[in-house]
């Protein structure tokens, strides 16, 4: 399937806020409002809310219909995400393919957002794993400069762009009903940057993933993850969400995915870092969570996958700073160089 790139706002252009996943702007206001001033202040552009966009509750025909306002709009330029949530997978067989295929839009959102994104992959729109309103937009204290440098060029600059590897990270965060979270920025901790296994080759092909559990529901439910065979080149990127899957699940949804005949066709794969801390679960050792999550892929791919080259601790996910990653969209990934291009 040749795939369109839908054409890029520009300053002063109208993008759509919506939730497709879960409308927590109801909840949290303090960092969706911040968000939306960013938007406007430090990238230029008009947000536009749809009726769901902070109704709790909202039905997935509800969340649906957002959607197909905003793609059938002339005058909307771009589509972003609030946040993620744990149900978008029922919104998919709400939406008109012919509609919003007709209008192509780039989107933008991670977490939950994968069954969008896939969806429209499928459906050869390429989209943007990263971005939420809430989150990187939502940013206490002041956006990361790597995340803000990654979200400008994927929202406004088209072609190449390399990322920046990051060698200070966090996944602490603070209360966001507690104005005082964001007067300061969060703290980040030393980090080693990427860790790379089997370098030794180049890879350039279409990209294809998104948060592994989202990708697991997906393949549970039959639907977007097509025949194996159509994932033949592509590079793989996955990371895993604050709901902090054990080394365990990690393995045995890869394992699944070997099963199916999946993770062979992959030369490349991007992982994100793991985020091993949330308000429920904060007794965790970090280090050891990590750890285990690493070596859990790698048993996996040793196991399907021998001959992949891997690169671990992209940060393309649930932690802080946060990159852009294209779903369908071209990217290189060069061992010898340690380097990774992505094409927005």
């Amino acid at each position: 399937m040749s795939l369109i790139n839908p054409p890029k706002p520009r300053p002063g252009d109208r993008v759509a806020i919506v939730s497709p996943a879960a409308g927590l702007p109801g909840l949290f206001p303090l960092p969706h409002e911040l968000g939306l001033r960013r938007l406007e202040t430090e990238f230029g552009l008009v947000p536009v809310e749809y009726p769901a966009t902070r109704k709790l509750g909202a039905t997935p025909r509800e969340r649906a219909e957002d959607l197909h306002a905003a793609f059938a709009d002339p005058s909307i330029k771009a589509v972003i995400a609030t946040i993620g949530g744990d149900d978008q997978i029922t919104v998919l067989p709400h939406l008109d393919a012919e509609l919003i295929t007709a209008n192509p839009k780039p989107f933008f959102g991670h977490s939950d957002n994968t069954n969008l994104l896939t969806w429209l992959r499928n459906r050869g729109i390429v989209g943007f794993y990263g971005g939420s309103v809430m989150v990187q937009f939502g940013r206490p204290g002041a956006m990361h400069p790597t995340t803000a440098a990654s979200l400008r060029a994927a929202l406004f600059t088209p072609g190449p762009y390399r990322l920046t590897e990051s060698h200070a990270y966090g996944d602490k965060d603070s209360p966001w009903e507690d104005p005082e979270t964001f007067t300061t920025e969060p703290v980040l901790e030393p980090s080693g940057g990427w860790i790379w296994h089997r370098p030794g080759t180049t890879v350039t092909g279409p990209s294809w993933g998104g948060n592994l559990e989202i990708l697991s529901w997906l393949m549970m439910a039959g639907r977007e993850i097509g025949d194996p065979g159509h994932h033949d080149g592509r590079v793989l990127f996955f990371e895993t969400s604050e709901e902090m899957p054990s080394a365990t699940e990690v393995y045995r949804i890869l394992r699944n995915m070997g099963e199916r005949g999946l993770l062979h066709r992959f030369p490349a794969v991007l992982v994100g870092r793991a985020k091993a801390w949330f308000f429920t679960d904060q007794d965790t050792d970090r280090a050891a969570h990590t750890t285990a999550q690493r070596e859990a892929v790698l048993r996996a791919f040793s196991e399907y996958a021998p001959e992949t080259m891997i690169v671990f601790d992209v940060d393309l996910g649930h932690t802080d700073p946060q990159v852009v990653i294209p779903v369908g969209g071209t990217i290189e990934v060069d061992g010898p160089a340690r380097t990774i291009t992505v094409t927005y």
